[in-house]
């Protein structure tokens, strides 16, 4: 009986290491998504800026 209650013990923590491993995979992709964003909006910005000088 005691193996059994160490054997779930383990499953659940394993299960919950894998939940937060998967929350920090979320939360990375969501990092370099704005990190991408933030770069394309400046890039945009940068372009508008040398159109309007070549103007």
């Amino acid at each position: 009986m005691f193996q059994m209650m160490n054997e779930q013990l383990a499953r659940e923590q394993m299960v919950t290491r894998l939940g937060e491993a998967q929350q920090l995979r979320v939360a990375t992709r969501v990092v370099r998504a704005r990190r991408l964003s933030r770069k394309a909006e400046r890039a945009a910005q940068q372009a508008r800026l040398a159109l309007a000088r070549a103007l």
